[in-house]
């Protein structure tokens, strides 16, 4: 979902200062996005978003249902579809946004094969061409590139994009949304460890070795932030991750959450009987919830009291 007046473009946490701004964006919050805004407009072209995200399901399967999308990713494709029509309305040439998938970008720093990435994109095609969201594609470590050979792509992103993991520590030290990211990701990161390496490790290793996997983690998205906005200058950059006020990313929730961290592909979707939100899997076990099978595979849980009755 998006935020009413400011929120409607930042996302709403994570923020230091400028709090005024979460419900009254103030001219620096809009500016840093006019001028992109204004070349759409004025050449009526579809205003082109760009979002790094969908990269690969967690492989902690405590938190998530399988290898594959399931209603989570459906349901946050379909806002961003809904979120081009909307634009629409105000904006005759309407709305793209190309999903920059960086699951081939750090799948083997989080503990996912290249070929789980790989069928995890092809279902998400294959949900996007189903569904007919004609204004959503998907552009990935191998159409920036080219080929398929991904070892030797992350080497070439590495080389030429990354910055150094010192430089991270040093902006995790001195800057509160680098601090904010860090947080965030290691936060994942060590519950992933946990559902992956708990019965053979202790906490303390395991939170060790995941700030480590955090900052490379950090270090090869911001190198594809840099590949994307060089491959699509003129775009608006959007972002899974809350931003602060005056950010160069519009922060969006894709679904209902508790957790503004949280997105599809670390969750599950619930349905209580009134709404659908997403949490962790084992929050939705611990509710009683029952998984719903469609396709095939697994979906989505509901809730025991969600069940309709006379």
């Amino acid at each position: 979902m998006l935020y009413r007046s400011q929120r409607t473009w930042l996302a709403s946490v994570g923020r230091t200062d400028g709090q005024e701004c979460v419900s009254a964006p103030c001219h620096a919050c809009l500016e840093e996005h006019r001028a992109k805004l204004d070349y759409f407009v004025r050449s009526s072209q579809p205003i082109h978003l760009i979002l790094p995200a969908f990269p690969a399901k967690s492989p902690n399967r405590t938190k998530v249902l399988g290898e594959l999308p399931d209603l989570g990713e459906y349901m946050g494709l379909d806002f961003l579809q809904s979120l081009c029509d909307y634009i629409g309305h105000f904006h005759s040439s309407g709305a793209r946004v190309t999903i920059c998938s960086d699951g081939h970008v750090f799948g083997d720093v989080v503990g996912v094969t290249d070929d789980v990435v790989t069928e995890y994109r092809v279902s998400l095609a294959q949900m996007i061409e189903t569904a007919n969201w004609p204004s959503l594609d998907l552009y990935g470590l191998d159409d920036a590139f080219g080929g398929v050979d991904y070892p030797s792509l992350r080497k070439v992103l590495e080389h030429n994009y990354a910055p150094t993991v010192e430089e991270l520590k040093e902006g995790v030290r001195t800057d509160s949304g680098t601090k904010a990211l860090f947080n965030g990701i290691h936060r994942f990161m060590f519950e992933d460890a946990v559902g992956v390496k708990g019965d053979k490790v202790s906490r303390t290793a395991l939170r060790n070795e995941s700030k480590e996997l955090a900052y490379r983690t950090i270090s090869r998205s911001n190198a594809w932030s840099r590949v994307v906005a060089e491959r699509f200058p003129r775009a608006l950059r959007l972002s899974i991750h809350p931003q602060s006020p005056h950010s160069g990313k519009i922060g969006v929730r894709l679904l209902r959450t508790q957790d503004a961290w949280l997105t599809p592909w670390h969750g599950v979707v619930l349905d209580d009987g009134t709404k659908f939100s997403l949490v962790k899997k084992w929050d939705a076990e611990k509710a009683d919830a029952s998984v719903v099978w469609r396709n095939g595979r697994p979906s989505h849980f509901v809730e025991p009291h969600s069940a309709i009755t006379s």
